[in-house]
């Protein structure tokens, strides 16, 4: 499948879906500062996907493409957190933590077809 714009890639769909996961999930957190950064770099994955895609060149997406991988890399680290602050139950934790893992394969899989 050709890819034509920015909606078609599957990593750009996921990264959508796992935002509203997030947002959905941390709605209800007091801790405001938490929330704001999570949702901030899980919005962060696709935004970069995208702006990436309309770049000029193969180089410019791939840059945009490792911006995206790093925030995802970032959500991680902060739902791990969250599970230890006890601001996520045990199977939200392990079920947005799996969604972030599944985005950098596809991400990196991306990374690779452009070289």
């Amino acid at each position: 499948m050709k890819i034509i714009k920015f909606e078609d890639i599957i990593a750009w769909q996921k990264s959508q879906d796992f935002a509203v996961e997030i947002y959905s999930s941390f709605k209800e957190s007091k801790d405001w500062d938490f929330r704001n950064q999570i949702c901030r770099a899980t919005v962060s994955i696709s935004n970069n996907i995208a702006e990436g895609f309309d770049r000029s060149s193969n180089a410019d997406f791939k840059r945009f493409l490792y911006m995206s991988l790093a925030s995802c890399s970032e959500v991680k680290s902060m739902l791990i957190l969250a599970k230890r602050l006890e601001y996520l139950n045990e199977k939200t934790s392990k079920t947005l933590i799996l969604q972030s893992e599944e985005i950098s394969k596809i991400i990196n899989g991306f990374i690779k077809s452009l070289k």
